[in-house]
């Protein structure tokens, strides 16, 4: 299966919130959304990598925007995760994979030398009109990816 690629339509999807409620991509049109995909609520490297979100949503709240994460996670784990760190966006939950294909954020990856079948740290950019704009295939450094992406989205407001 092709990943989400930049400037095509990017794959809808309806996924589970922390509080039960059903969300889609539609119910972000008209904004830059920032759909970032993780392996799991409370780990090092996913808290380093929310906490930076966090820490800079009121600037990329300036640029129109929204975070979005998505992890294997239920709703019980992501409402801890949320409380503990005070995330002031929503974690949509995806036990299936199904979603996470569809954006290339699953498959094989190497970790600590040795071939796993998971989830692979990424990031898209999808733009007010619903096309992909950015897409971050493998997340390096999960505490300074956030700063890339609110840098991507400072550099398109000109």
């Amino acid at each position: 299966m092709i990943a989400v690629q930049e400037g095509t339509q990017a794959p809808d999807f309806a996924l589970e919130d922390a509080s039960g409620r059903t969300v889609t991509l539609g119910d972000f049109a008209g904004k830059n959304v920032i759909l970032y995909f993780y392996p799991a609520d409370d780990t090092p490297g996913c808290t380093k990598e929310a906490c930076s979100f966090r820490d800079l949503w009121g600037e990329i709240q300036k640029t129109s925007a929204v975070v979005v994460g998505v992890s294997p996670d239920d709703p019980t784990s992501h409402r801890a995760f949320v409380s503990k760190y005070t995330l002031p966006f929503p974690l949509l939950c995806d036990p299936s994979h199904q979603v996470m294909e569809r954006y290339g954020a699953w498959g094989e990856k190497t970790l600590y030398g040795k071939k796993t079948i998971g989830v692979i740290r990424s990031t898209v950019w999808i733009g007010p009109d619903g096309v992909v704009k950015k897409h971050w295939k493998k997340v390096v450094d999960a505490a300074k990816h956030p700063a890339q992406v609110f840098e991507a989205l400072q550099a398109a407001r000109g």
